[in-house]
């Protein structure tokens, strides 16, 4: 019975009309609860939503971009001079770049057998029985010939592979690293197109060209010249130099554009910043390093120096945001902003309704029940006696 009259309650009560109604209420905290709630609503979409957010503009965020990355720099090892064809990888630029800051090369490399290094999983033995000929090991250096062989000058023996011998882990020459690399300059060039706007920026300023063969960066007095010292994109990254030679590195070259353009393109200048990307805390992913070989011919027998390169490598990236007035997100931001101050009745109703005293008074009063079909109201029946004569005479159908 009970939830039938529940839900003969609620379906009558979906055709009711609720319309506000208006009640001063003559209390001095609820009065400051709300004017304070009110000034944190407006101060909230007037300071961070449209000044601060700018919520009156339409906005891009994935503009089309293109880089183009240089370095340059000479430097010594010994008396032998390094130019960027020696240490630079790749060669004709792009948004990642690397510069080699110290070398373990492996000398006169020609294919041959030799024994496997010591470290490589089941190549220890003491005799052929223990080498499978063809057997390959992943982690090894070549293939195994099935003989089992001193290790080079050592007394121990390891099992003997087809391979550019000698093998990396047991020739490989360490080369002191490239300190002068730390006045090497990068010079990052970058194009951005916002097509929402049909603005094009560029990070240098096409006329003065050859500026750019002396200026360094600086976010005030050089904007427009994006050539920066490896030591100064390590500073900036908070990294020691030093380190970087030693294990290599992976930077990454943040050029942010964020754009205005209520007010004229050219005033859209990007900012840069530099960031280490690579795990440091993690062995397996720390540093930066690569290998390649330079091949060569000896006595008609082909040999290569295998070179593995520590350095480090700049990811350029590049993020983009611009904004200009429009009129359909003001009306949208604005109609929130005044809708969002209804809050504040919603609170301060909720208060009143619940810790201020008197609160069922206010309740009664807050909340009117107006039936559609009202009672109508009683009507008293007035009688008249007529003393001092034996009938009624009536008049325009009045009782005299």
């Amino acid at each position: 019975m009970g939830c039938m009259e529940f839900f003969k309650d609620f379906i009558l009560g979906f055709w009711d009309y609720e319309t506000p109604k208006i009640m001063v209420v003559k209390n001095k905290k609820l009065g400051v609860i709300y004017r304070a709630v009110q000034l944190l609503v407006l101060t909230y979409f007037v300071w961070y939503v449209f000044i601060s957010q700018k919520a009156y503009q339409d906005t891009e965020t994935r503009p089309e971009s293109s880089v183009y990355t240089e370095m340059r720099g000479v430097a010594t090892m010994g008396d032998i001079v390094r130019d960027t064809t020696e240490y630079v990888r790749p060669p004709e630029g792009g948004d990642v770049i690397s510069s080699i800051l110290r070398r373990d090369v492996t000398y006169n490399q020609k294919l041959g057998t030799c024994a496997e290094h010591f470290s490589v999983p089941t190549a220890n033995c003491t005799s052929n029985a223990d080498c499978v000929p063809g057997e390959m090991d992943f982690d090894g250096n070549g293939v195994r010939t099935g003989q089992c062989v001193p290790y080079y000058n050592y007394t121990f023996k390891t099992c003997e592979i087809r391979s550019w011998c000698p093998i990396e882990d047991y020739a490989a020459v360490r080369e002191p690293p490239m300190e002068e690399a730390i006045n090497f300059t990068v010079f990052i060039k970058n194009a951005i197109h916002f097509p929402k706007f049909k603005v094009l920026r560029i990070n240098i300023k096409p006329r003065k060209p050859k500026k750019l063969l002396k200026c360094h960066y600086h976010p005030e007095t050089n904007p427009y010249c994006p050539v920066f010292r490896l030591g100064y994109i390590a500073e900036q990254a908070r990294e020691q130099f030093s380190e970087l030679c030693r294990t290599g590195g992976v930077i990454g070259a943040f050029i942010n554009w964020k754009c205005d353009f209520d007010v004229d393109p050219s005033e859209c200048v990007p900012t840069y910043s530099f960031r280490r990307m690579d795990m440091k805390k993690t062995p397996a992913s720390t540093g930066y390093n690569y290998m390649f070989a330079k091949y060569y011919y000896k006595d008609g027998v082909e040999h290569r120096s295998l070179i593995r390169a520590y350095g480090i490598r700049l990811d350029v990236i590049v993020h983009g945001h611009a904004g200009k007035f429009s009129l359909i997100p003001t009306i949208i931001n604005a109609v929130t902003a005044m809708t969002s101050v209804g809050i504040c009745s919603m609170l301060c109703d909720w208060i009143m309704l619940t810790f201020i005293d008197k609160n069922e008074v206010y309740s009664g009063k807050k909340f009117d029940d107006v039936t559609k079909d009202p009672k109508p109201p009683v009507m008293a029946e007035l009688t008249l006696t007529s003393y001092g004569s034996t009938h009624s005479d009536l008049s325009d159908g009045v009782p005299l």
